[in-house]
């Protein structure tokens, strides 16, 4: 990737050397259509509050953000955390672009960079968790070891993959500030183990999507991409198939236990987003 001089983001918290899974939390009900028409009426411009409130009412309160501290404790700027910090920037320049155009307005999250283990609004956070993005306190918590476990263990190296991670998780904060992950947990309160993971699965795929949209638009705002660039991005997004790593780990793949999606399907909708480059065309709820 080309980001050169790109600017960084300020909403970076860098706990490393502070010491010590969370997963999406949330809350009211709904059904898959209402999750659809949420996701259209936002980026067409609609009030999703109208749907949301079925016909009228008011929304929950946002959640208040603090700001994120720009540098690390005591100064320190490496190169990890500077790559980390621009790609959070492009994110941020894509939705607040996308919001801005649907006339709503986006909030990026903090992004939290920790190692070893950290607390979140959604519990403890540790190394072997990965990635996630907390609802909660709408930031998105990353262990660098991961990237590098990403690389020797699950064959997927490059920065684009890793950009693609933290694009990822910035898809959930989408889906969060849409309503998305909100109508799914409460939908997911009324199900069966394997109903459940089957409406989990939907919502990793369209975060996915959402990770292909910022592709493409970010190359359209800053020609970042490189030669090789989207093969990494597929490649990671495979790497991180259920299939896969069930077969990995324990040489049997149980569909019905998937919760993120099979390699196949993770790289359709990556594939989808970025290829269209329009969030509407992420409707994993649709089918």
């Amino acid at each position: 990737m080309r980001l050169g001089d790109g600017r960084e983001s300020g909403n970076i918290e860098d706990r490393r050397g502070s010491g010590g899974g969370g997963f999406p939390i949330g809350v009211a009900g709904g059904g898959l259509g209402t999750i659809a028409l949420v996701l259209v009426a936002l980026f067409f411009g609609v009030d999703p509050s109208v749907i949301l409130s079925g016909g009228g009412g008011q929304t929950d309160a946002p959640v208040v953000r603090q700001q994120g501290a720009p540098v690390t404790e005591g100064g320190e700027q490496d190169g990890a955390r500077r790559f980390v910090s621009q790609v959070l920037a492009t994110t941020e320049d894509v939705w607040t672009d996308v919001f801005r155009r649907a006339g709503n307005t986006y909030q990026p999250p903090n992004l939290v960079l920790y190692s070893g283990g950290t607390q979140s609004a959604c519990g403890f956070a540790q190394t072997a968790t990965g990635p996630f993005y907390c609802p909660g306190d709408q930031k998105v918590y990353l262990d660098l070891a991961f990237f590098r476990d990403m690389e020797r263990q699950l064959n997927a190296p490059g920065d684009f993959a890793r950009a693609y991670v933290i694009a990822h998780e910035v898809g959930h904060h989408v889906q969060n500030q849409i309503g998305v992950l909100r109508r799914v947990d409460g939908e997911r309160r009324g199900m069966g183990e394997v109903e459940s993971n089957a409406l989990q699965v939907r919502v990793e795929l369209q975060a996915d999507c959402f990770a292909g949209v910022w592709a493409n638009r970010t190359q359209q705002m800053r020609r970042v991409l490189e030669p090789g660039d989207i093969e990494e991005g597929i490649n990671a997004a495979a790497a991180v198939g259920d299939d896969r790593l069930q077969r990995r780990s324990r040489g049997t793949v149980v569909p019905e236990s998937f919760t993120h999606g099979s390699s196949a399907q993770r790289v359709q909708w990556f594939r989808r987003g970025l290829e269209a480059g329009d969030p509407r065309a992420c409707d994993t709820f649709g089918g």
